[in-house]
This record gives C-alpha cells, structure tokens and sequence, in this order.
C-alpha cells in the first residue's frame, strides 16, 4: 500500500490516478499516528502538492504531520516530494520570510533555502528539461531513464541544498538550479511526475518499484 500525504493542498487527485494507472494500492494517510507506527501500513510515503511554503508548514504543524514526516524520514522509510513536498524539506524559504523577527522554519531535512527565481517571467509554467547528476552514482529515481527528459513544471522558488551531494538532477530557468533531490530512501522532484507523461509516469513506478518491492501492487 502507498501512502499519499493529504493537508488541504491541490494535484492530489492527479496523484492518485496515476497510481491507479500504474497498478498501486494507494491511499490517504489519516493521521499522523499511522507514519508513527512500528509497523506502519504504507511501503512508501508520497507528499505531493502545490501551495505557500508558510501555510503549508502551518498546516503540517497545526495537524502534527510535521513531525511525523521527520520521524518517518529519519528511520529511512520510502518517501517521495512533490512540488512543496520537496521545498518544506528545507530550511527557509524566499516565499516566507520572518514575521515579526521570527523565522518561518520549513521541516529542516534537508540544509538549504528556498528561493525565487531572479527573471521576470515567474511562475516557470510548462515543460523544461531535467539533467541527471552526472556526478551522483546509484540514483534509483531515475534509474533506466534518459539522461535528459522533459518534464511539467509550474513554480516561482527553486530549491539550494548546502550539500551539492543530494542533488539528483538540474534544470535551467534563469539559472541552473537543483529539480529533484535523493539521499537514501528520501526523493524529492520539482516537477510533476504525475503530469509528465510517459515519461514522469516510468518515473514514478521505477521509484515505487525499487522501494515498494512489488508490495503496493493491486
């Protein structure tokens, strides 16, 4: 069984279809004491969504998701970002800055920032191309793929990780900036997988595969 994160933001229909689509038990997490068991009833835990870096943090923190996704990430456990779900796992965020002194704190997984792209034509809407990190080996998130694929995008930050050893792939808008992130079991892409075609669909099911170990098939 696959776990989709729910907190009130959008594309999580989109998500779940193309789990559907690819054969995946899936379901919505319904609260955090699940991601907190011993014995939790998901192989792999998907976070996808769009929305501002301090509402969602909020959220997350309101519902005592936050720490639940930091518990669950600290033990290694199968997780893939989407969109927000890979900028909350930084630090800061351009998007939100401090509010009477006070720093809006994203989950702090990942060590870095989240900032806003530099040009004039922002969000970046449509399809651009993602480069697999030449210099990471063992990458499963894009293992058997091209390269170089086109993916959907539709974003106004990008993310900047201190430790240039988790970035998985690069994308150029403005500037060459970091589209998706791995460190063990922990992914996180910028783009849609789920709105990506073939391509972001072979995606998806590689990194299911790989981590789900055939568990999450209906």
């Amino acid at each position: 069984m696959i776990g989709v994160l729910q907190y009130g933001a959008g594309n999580l229909g989109s998500v779940m279809n193309a789990l559907a689509h690819l054969g995946y038990a899936a379901r919505f997490v319904r609260g955090p004491e699940e991601l907190l068991s011993d014995r939790p009833p998901f192989t792999a835990l998907i976070f996808p969504g769009d929305g501002h870096f301090a509402t969602a943090m909020e959220s997350l923190n309101q519902s005592g998701y936050a720490g639940a996704i930091q518990e669950w990430i600290s033990r290694d456990r199968p997780f893939l970002g989407i969109c927000i779900g890979l900028q909350l796992l930084f630090e800061t965020s351009d998007e939100a800055p401090p509010v009477d002194g006070k720093e809006v704190r994203g989950l702090s997984l990942i060590p870095g920032k989240v900032k806003r792209f530099p040009g004039r034509k922002v969000p970046q809407i449509g399809w651009n191309t993602a480069r697999t990190n030449k210099e990471r080996g063992g990458l499963s998130l894009f293992q058997g793929l091209p390269s170089e694929g086109y993916y959907y995008f539709i974003h106004s930050y990008y993310v900047e990780p201190q430790d240039p050893s988790v970035i998985a792939s690069w994308t150029d808008y403005y500037l060459p900036y970091c589209s998706a992130i791995e460190r063990g079991a922990l992914a996180a892409v910028q783009f849609h997988p789920e709105k990506s075609g073939p391509l972001g669909l072979a995606l998806l099911d590689g990194w299911l595969r790989h981590y789900a170990q055939g568990g999450g098939r209906i």
